[in-house]
């Protein structure tokens, strides 16, 4: 995002304009040497950072707020109060109790070497010992609460503003998946002696063994298969899914082949190769011409079966299969085809958008088929989801769970 763009989001949406000019307020409430100058050198310093990074946003205020060493923790405890939780006040509201606001007692936050030497400077820094807690101005912001409010929502029950978000957050994500050993070896390590190495080295001390060379496994990333259901009974999730797919194709190093389905397979690693991503998701949709149409999971599995997998299913390749399970299909040939599908790839994944409601019970014909073939049955339904699938593929090099066994 160009600086041009993130001023133009903070001057059009409002919210963190006016967050900023009440949490100006609560500072000077406290007694900190905030003045308009401050603040409006911080408006622009907001346009060169990256405002979805809390960090960097903390960062910049800290920096361009606080002149005073003594006021830093001051800071640090009006920065957590004031940016925690949502407000569904309006923002006149807010700014009259920003006004009301009382000034905070620096004896109950700051060290007492700060306090000492701070209280002459400030006398009206001290509240009286009868007076009541000042109203809480922690739920007067809307930025980055509203963004943990998102990773837990629903992809089906996103507004038109939210899935915008929503699209951005996912883009930002970094995905790492588990390494592989191969039949090949690098040198170092302390685990192996190189022989042929070793003689080699020794061969100028007449055959005696002077210096010893090791050599230790290497390790390659696994490549990853990902199969999208596109049907109708999908519609609500699709969009956000296919973008998640190409969040991964665009943020993996090794191979990453895409497949979606609906009655027949399509394979659409080449259209999601694009770096714009609304262009290459707007190819997928032209390629796609049975879209939000029936379900054949069966028949898509056979399909990818029989005529990709020995070309993108070797060298210990993970399939992701993304489906609510709902099946049109013979549940036969979904079992049968989910076996060879299992027994070709070193681990299949089953995401399943429906498996967030609690009340979820996969007991439709085309999952009771999955199902004893699946090593992993994972929801995928927002945000949050989506994290603990990152961290899930990152562990997949290490130990993982035995897989399951075939029925």
């Amino acid at each position: 995002m160009s600086g041009d763009e993130r001023g133009s989001f903070v001057n059009s949406s409002g919210y963190l304009l006016h967050n900023l000019m009440l949490f100006a307020r609560l500072l000077r409430s406290t007694g900190m040497d905030v003045g308009t100058d401050r603040t409006m050198v911080l408006l622009h310093a907001l346009t060169w950072i990256d405002l979805n990074n809390r960090e960097e946003f903390y960062n910049a205020t800290r920096t361009l707020l606080v002149s005073r060493r003594e006021d830093l923790i001051l800071f640090d405890v009006a920065f957590e109060m004031f940016w925690q939780s949502p407000s569904r006040k309006s923002f006149r509201q807010l700014v009259t109790i920003a006004g009301k606001l009382p000034r905070l007692s620096r004896s109950a936050i700051l060290p007492p070497s700060l306090n000492a030497q701070d209280d002459r400077d400030h006398p009206n820094n001290h509240k009286n010992p009868g007076d009541a807690q000042p109203p809480s101005i922690l739920e007067s912001t809307a930025t980055y609460s509203t963004r943990e409010r998102l990773r837990c929502k629903d992809f089906a029950d996103l507004t038109p503003e939210e899935m915008q978000e929503i699209k951005h957050l996912i883009g930002k994500f970094v995905w790492q998946l588990g390494d592989r050993r191969t039949r090949r070896y690098q040198t170092g390590g302390e685990a192996r002696v190189d022989m042929r190495r070793t003689i080699r080295r020794n061969l100028g001390y007449g055959g005696e063994m002077m210096e010893w060379a090791y050599r230790r496994p290497l390790f390659k990333p696994r490549p990853l298969v990902l199969i999208a259901d596109v049907s109708g009974s999908m519609d609500r999730y699709t969009r956000l899914l296919i973008r998640f797919c190409y969040s991964v194709a665009r943020g993996l190093k090794q191979p990453v082949e895409v497949f979606v389905f609906s009655t027949q397979l399509t394979c659409v690693t080449r259209q999601l190769r694009g770096r714009d991503v609304d262009r290459a998701l707007a190819e997928v949709g032209r390629t796609v011409t049975d879209w939000s149409g029936g379900t054949r999971i069966g028949d898509a599995v056979k399909t990818f079966n029989y005529q990709w997998g020995q070309r993108v299913l070797g060298h210990g390749a993970v399939v992701i299969l993304i489906s609510d399970g709902w099946d049109r299909g013979e549940p036969d040939l979904l079992h049968r085809e989910m076996a060879r599908l299992h027994r070709s790839c070193y681990r299949l994944i089953w995401l399943n958008p429906l498996l967030g409601a609690a009340s979820y019970e996969p007991i439709t014909r085309g999952m009771q088929a999955a199902m004893p073939h699946i090593d992993d049955f994972l929801p995928v339904h927002n945000l949050a989801s989506l994290e603990s699938l990152a961290e899930h593929l990152a562990q997949l090099g290490g130990p993982s769970a035995p897989r399951r066994k075939h029925a």
